[in-house]
């Protein structure tokens, strides 16, 4: 049996345990990994805190890049060696959603949820069958996945670069890029500041947008920001935010996005978009929370609130467009990264996001 070290959660707010895992071999359409750059998102740590539900035992990780290292029966875009990109949305290629072009809507993946594509998992502790998050589970040093789940990317891409596009990167970018209101010249406000909120304002960027104003809690992520292509910075704990963005746009701004995931925060975003203007929720909120609208300002304001879920559109086509952006040195995707860990050292890692340090963290895997 195949042996990889993995980093498990066995019970939510305990710390992850370090595990030697038995991994079967992929099966028909799957592929092994090995993991080269895995990201530490705040989608995780939902999961860690049951803020959000999922099976467990669980190998959690959705963000991340790799080397395929074996195929399964079935498999003829990939081989070894092959440099990949994990998407967390593989897609069933048959439904409504995947026929459509929007994999990241997929249904089949989203029912089977942590199972593969034949309803069934490859790892195990000892009788006890581990799941994986999003049929990928990146904290761990080979993974088997769908091959649907996969993107080759050129050599002249960086496999740290690569792992943020897996998530943080095209979420935020894919957000502001694909959203129906977008067009150059527009006022924008980001609200949350971490690697979707900055990818988002990279985004905006890309797209030449007007006044970029970021919104956080903390002055040294605003600051942070501004790397980016933040215009205006507010420190929503120091002052009226709702006040402060409508003196500086004058009457609100076209675009808004909550890239937290936050109640409060999306109907401040509401309220200072402008008259026609979008608000789009791109953080995942814990399970529950909800938004109290106020139904006169939608109305007659025609205000659009909308969702955006992993770029809006087949992220494998965000990944295309992200890495011509990057190969063009329009972005500087790299620059994202503020912290480096070892898989021994994730628990460390998550306790360095909660306390909103800037950037991204990453698992570094040995070669």
């Amino acid at each position: 049996m195949f042996k990889t070290k993995a980093a498990v959660l066995y019970e939510p707010n305990k710390p992850l345990m370090i595990e030697i895992l038995d991994q079967e071999e992929p099966k028909h359409g799957e592929v092994r990994i090995k993991t080269s750059v895995a990201g530490i998102c705040a989608s995780d740590l939902h999961y860690m805190k049951a803020e959000l539900n999922i099976d467990k035992p669980v190998v959690l990780g959705h963000e991340g890049a790799g080397i395929v290292e074996t195929v399964g029966p079935g498999v003829q875009n990939f081989k070894p060696g092959d440099r990949v990109i994990t998407a967390f949305i593989s897609g069933c290629s048959n439904c409504t959603y995947c026929l459509s072009g929007f994999v990241n809507l997929c249904t089949t993946s989203a029912a089977l949820g942590t199972k593969q594509y034949d309803g069934t998992l490859r790892l195990k502790n000892g009788s006890q069958s581990i799941h994986q998050m999003q049929k990928l589970g990146l904290f761990s040093e080979y993974l088997i996945c769908p091959q649907q789940s996969l993107y080759k990317i050129p050599d002249e891409v960086p496999l740290d670069v690569a792992g943020l596009i897996g998530c943080a990167v095209s979420t935020g970018i894919g957000g502001i890029l694909n959203s129906k209101g977008a067009k150059p010249g527009i006022d924008v406000v980001i609200f949350g500041l971490g690697g979707v909120g900055l990818s988002t304002v990279m985004g905006a960027k890309l797209l030449n947008c007007n006044k970029i104003i970021a919104v956080d809690i903390k002055d040294h992520k605003l600051e942070f920001a501004t790397k980016f292509g933040a215009t205006h910075t507010i420190n929503s704990s120091k002052t009226d935010v709702v006040e402060e963005i409508m003196h500086i746009t004058h009457d609100g701004a076209d675009m808004t996005f909550d890239t937290f995931g936050n109640s409060q925060v999306t109907n401040d975003a509401i309220k200072t978009t402008k008259r026609r203007g979008t608000t789009v929720v791109i953080g995942l909120a814990p399970v529950g929370e909800s938004v109290n609208v106020d139904m006169v300002d939608i109305c007659r304001n025609q205000k659009t609130l909308e969702g955006s879920f992993y770029s809006s559109i087949s992220p494998h086509e965000s990944f295309r467009q992200i890495i011509g952006h990057y190969l063009k040195g329009e972005i500087d995707i790299r620059a994202l990264i503020e912290r480096t860990y070892k898989l021994e050292q994730i628990n460390e890692a998550f306790e360095d996001l909660s306390e909103g340090q800037d950037g991204r963290g990453i698992i570094i895997f040995p070669n």
